[in-house]
């Protein structure tokens, strides 16, 4: 009897081991907010959203001095459709690219609580044919194509973009991608019928990794194009030097 139940004790052990190590891997969700004093400090200054597809994020940066820092990274509860452009209207798919909030965009009322509309179909996609409308962030966390977030988040989000419009920020820049854009995951993806479509996008992704701005992107014979002055020789020399890991370099009020 005794060595029955010792069997069965280490398999009830090795079940919750099991359990543990697997819950271990879910990134926890966290309820931290920015502190109220560092906040009043933040509002009002220019905003860039990026969001990364595969990691189900969306970074917050705000503009200090010359340079736009991370100041947050928010868990997104859903997308739909996986990873490449959204095509038409009714595809289910969220949107990839670069795209603009403006102060018509903005909808404190949304039945999704609140919502912005990234702007969807923009130039590109409109030299494309691509179809669909109402492509938003918003709160309710449900999606059928937007990037849906919890109310709390979308609160604070809504909160930094409406006071930097209020404070004189024409547009918000939002530039989605399916993926951090290294080298190491071109690769990973190099079969994908999305390749030349990614290509383009990841002048975008490294021109903000050098230089700490959002780039300013045109549509140029149905491509995206990277327009704007060159980068100087001093930021890349700075550039240099900055951790390519994105962990190194984490804002202080972020959490991942």
């Amino acid at each position: 009897m005794s060595k029955y139940l010792f069997l069965l004790s280490v398999l009830l052990f090795s079940s919750v081991s099991f359990y543990s190590a697997a819950e271990s891997q879910v990134i926890p969700v966290t309820r931290q907010s920015i502190a109220p004093s560092e906040k009043q400090k933040l509002l009002g200054l220019p905003v860039y959203i990026r969001i990364i597809k595969e990691e189900h994020k969306l970074e917050l940066f705000i503009k200090n001095k010359n340079s736009y820092q991370h100041i947050r990274t928010y868990l997104i509860c859903s997308y739909s459709g996986g990873l490449g452009p959204k095509k038409r209207q009714g595809d289910y798919k969220s949107p990839e690219g670069f795209y603009q909030i403006t102060a018509n965009s903005l909808n404190p009322n949304s039945k999704y609580y609140r919502a912005f509309n990234i702007g969807y179909p923009n130039q590109y996609d409109r030299a494309h044919g691509f179809t669909g409308n109402y492509l938003m962030i918003h709160g309710a966390c449900v999606s059928a194509g937007c990037y849906a977030m919890t109310d709390e988040q979308i609160a604070e989000i809504y909160q930094f973009v409406e006071a930097a419009m209020k404070n004189g920020q024409q547009q918000v820049n939002i530039n989605i991608f399916p993926f951090r854009m290294t080298n190491e995951n071109m690769r990973r993806h190099q079969d994908s019928e999305y390749q030349e479509f990614w290509q383009q996008l990841k002048a975008g992704y490294d021109y903000f990794e050098t230089t700490h701005q959002p780039p300013n992107i045109s549509v140029v014979d149905g491509r995206y194009a990277l327009v704007g002055p060159e980068i100087p020789q001093s930021q890349y020399m700075y550039a240099s030097n900055i951790p390519r890991n994105t962990e190194e370099y984490i804002g202080k009020f972020s959490y991942r």
